[in-house]
């Protein structure tokens, strides 16, 4: 179920935990640990790893569920999430085991779909949970953000791409969702609607119980591609804050509890992918792109967040730049020492406090894989497959006759890079290889229940300190017609929710206008009514805006949007030239309504901009929950300069394109059928010579079938009677049984100075398929 749309009438309200996190010392819900730095406290760990050993060896057990990501554990089970399956079962799935045995306890699958990253790159982002409810959360490749309890079943999921216009890139850079305080944070490159239509770093928090959206965090930053860099939580002087790099180069902190910035601080002049470090108030950042200020590529810095410059941003205590990439692993830090692998292969070690470089050891030539500290051993992957343990020495380089290496025999046709990374708790070491997950530990020692230190504290709570205000939901998708409750909740300087004891304050409620498009046109806006915080929207579908609560200078908005409902139909006559559709996810910016020399209107893609995510976009109509209905409309390209666009109709996370290149085989063109178009999962290719400035109808429909669905499309001149039968049709034997409908706009020939060819769409309706 998806709970992007709430729930009228229904007054919810968020229960806080005062620390961010009920973890126990023995759960491991962050991938880097309890202190979120790779350091385990834990002893009387293994220093070497043979599974041919047998009983008499350090395998406790192993499982046939590999992956690329760090397990989590919490709760006496194991999760991992892994890329599974071939071929037309290709898919994503969540494990759980059994922490003491293995035993698989079950296994939560989902499609792969909208995304360009391939099957080798699923599955990176690592996992998240809540101790308290038992609750696992994780961001697929294909976007859906889930929540799934302890016993497998799903309890609420968004679809980030289809209702909030998440962009993935090839590289398989997906950053991680982190719980703390109740709340469950991921982050995305997105684009969706109004004053979030333009492409930049976003941040979302979802209320880890329900799903709902609490906060949005705006970088503002343009973004340069999309990243991983996994996010962490710290108290920095007496503020609990989010840290984490961004696809725009720069370091973020945000309060964790309202989203507002505390500050940003550019280190990097691409996307920055290592997660952060926080020891006490010292944040460690590192990265292997572009410098801001040219020179050599990579960066280590050290910031003092307790020292903010006249700009607010933190100081800058120490850095090592010496054309050294640190771009894909994460470092960790344990007693004072900071472990950073290169990308080639190189671990290095500095004095944490004044970064002198201590030593360096080559122990790779690839690395993906992050470094855990633990028990005085470095545990650590190379890509090629191999586990290495480090003996460690203080100060001093390791010794090459004191390290272990393992090189994993995987099964055949297991494409077999190690990219995970360990992590130690309850006495075992836990990874994964491209085939199995492991657990490591001493048969003959009783593992001890490890000692961390206490977080630092927050400033002390005051009741009566009010610092601003936000509404809940703070994100809302509502039907035509529909009401929603917002409740106003109050927050001290960390966002803390405080009582309004101020003396009988007027409050306002109001539907603002917002604000002017670039080019100066006024949208309007949400059209509906809103007393003492219930909104109730008139009954039009496509419109989107917002809600605004004032209260004697304390503001605080909310936003909503009012989706298109099947049936639906759209002609764009009605809609101003130059305007995006309302209530459409990803639309604006990347498809404009245009008048025809012939006085028609329609909607056309976006041609005058080369760069990946403005050149190739989805936009988004309906709900991602819609099912068991009809999408079709009329099409027409132009060819500009021998180039054609691709362009077609989304059902159900199934696009129908009408592909511009021409085959070299048929030297004709093409119609495709695709679903993951990175990969050949579902992948359907007929002929059809479609031509230049001619108007085509196509149609895409599916029918469902109690395991397996048909999918079917159709394209013929408009005006001419519609054929009987299909132009391509397939059978998914894992279907999509949910997904938005929407339009595929893929302008491939745009320069820098040139625009590209056009992809026009009109007439467009969503129907219900008949029952049967």
């Amino acid at each position: 179920m998806s709970l992007s749309r709430t729930l009228p009438f229904l007054l919810l309200s968020l229960a806080f935990v005062t620390d961010g996190s009920s973890a126990r010392a023995a759960d491991w819900i962050h991938w880097r640990g309890p202190e979120q730095n790779g350091f385990s406290r834990e002893k009387n760990l293994p220093a070497e790893f043979n599974p041919a050993t047998g009983a008499k060896g350090n395998v406790i057990w192993s499982a046939p569920y590999g992956g690329r990501c760090a397990p989590l554990v919490m709760g006496g089970r194991v999760y991992v999430l892994q890329g599974t399956g071939t071929g037309l079962e290709e898919s994503e799935q969540m494990v759980c085991v059994d922490e003491k045995t293995g035993k698989l306890l079950w296994t939560y699958r989902v499609n792969v779909f909208h995304t360009d990253i391939v099957s080798t790159r699923l599955a990176w982002a690592p996992l998240t949970g809540d101790p308290a409810t038992g609750y696992v959360y994780a961001q697929t490749t294909g976007g859906l953000m889930l929540c799934v309890d302890k016993d497998g079943k799903l309890v609420w999921q968004h679809s980030l791409t289809e209702e909030y216009g998440r962009a993935s890139g090839y590289g398989g850079r997906i950053p991680s969702p982190i719980f703390d305080s109740g709340l469950v944070i991921v982050g995305m490159i997105s684009s969706s609607w109004g004053d979030f239509a333009r492409g930049t770093n976003r941040f979302v928090a979802f209320d880890g119980k329900t799903g709902q959206v609490v906060w949005w965090f705006d970088a503002g930053f343009p973004s340069k591609e999309t990243y991983c860099s996994h996010p962490i939580v710290a108290v920095l002087n007496g503020q609990r804050v989010l840290v984490t790099g961004g696809g725009d180069g720069y370091l973020h902190a945000v309060k964790v509890r309202t989203g507002e910035r505390v500050w940003s601080y550019q280190y990097c002049a691409g996307a920055a992918n290592p997660a952060p470090i926080a020891d006490g108030n010292l944040i460690y950042a590192v990265h292997g792109d572009e410098n801001p200020e040219g020179g050599p590529y990579g960066r280590i810095i050290c910031l003092d967040t307790s020292k903010l410059d006249k700009d607010g941003k933190p100081t800058l205590v120490w850095e090592f730049k010496k054309s050294v990439r640190f771009g894909l692993a994460s470092p960790a830090l344990a007693e004072g020492r900071l472990y950073a692998p290169d990308d080639v292969g190189d671990l290095h070690c500095f004095n944490a406090k004044t970064g002198k470089p201590l030593w360096k050891y080559r122990y790779a030539n690839e690395v993906r894989g992050s470094p855990l500290i633990a028990d005085g051993k470095v545990y650590i992957n190379d890509v090629q497959r191999r586990m290495l343990i480090l003996t460690l020495k203080g100060n001093e380089k390791p010794d090459e006759l004191d390290t272990f290496e393992y090189r994993f025999k995987e099964p055949k046709g297991i494409y077999s890079e190690t990219n995970g990374t360990p992590i130690a708790v309850n006495g075992h070491v836990y990874f994964v290889s491209a085939a199995s997950l492991w657990c490591l530990g001493s048969p003959d020692t009783k593992p001890e229940t490890a000692k961390y230190p206490a977080p630092p504290a927050e400033t002390p709570f005051q009741e009566s300190a009010i610092a601003g205000a936000r509404l809940f939901p703070a994100d809302v998708v509502l039907k035509p017609g529909e009401k929603v409750q917002f409740q106003v909740v109050f927050v001290d300087a960390n966002g803390r929710e405080v009582k309004d004891n101020r003396p009988s304050p007027a409050a306002v409620w109001s539907l603002p206008l917002p604000a002017k498009t670039p080019t100066g046109a006024q949208p309007p806006a949400l059209q509906g009514t809103v007393a003492n915080g219930e909104l109730t929207v008139a009954p039009i579908p496509s419109q989107q805006g917002y809600v605004e609560f004032d209260s004697g200078g304390i503001k605080a908005r909310a936003r909503v949007r009012v989706a298109a409902l099947v049936p639906w139909k759209q002609d764009f006559e009605k809609t101003p030239a130059g305007s995006s559709p309302s209530g459409w996810v990803n639309a604006n910016g990347k498809f404009s309504v245009v008048k025809l020399p012939d006085g028609n209107q329609v909607l056309m893609k976006s041609n005058n901009d080369p760069r990946p995510p403005l050149a190739k976009a989805n936009a988004f109509i309906t709900l991602p929950d819609a099912a068991n209905y009809t999408i079709q409309a009329d099409l027409m390209g132009t060819q500009i300069r021998g180039g054609m666009g691709d362009f077609g109709l989304i059902n159900s996370r199934y696009t129908l394109v009408l592909d511009g290149k021409t085959d070299p085989d048929s030297k004709k063109r093409q119609l495709r059928l695709v679903s993951w178009e990175a990969r050949p999962r579902i992948t359907r290719v007929e002929d059809f010579d479609w031509q230049p400035g001619v108007w085509y109808t196509a149609k895409l429909a599916i029918e469902h079938k109690e395991k397996t669905a048909i999918v079917r499309g159709k394209v013929w001149k408009k005006g001419d009677p519609e054929p009987e039968a299909w132009t391509v049709e397939l059978e998914d034997p894992s279907p999509n049984r949910v997904g938005a409908a929407g339009l595929y706009g893929y302008v491939t020939n745009s320069t820098a100075v040139e625009t590209g060819a056009n992809c026009y769409y009109d007439n467009i309706t969503i129907t219900p398929n008949a029952k049967k």
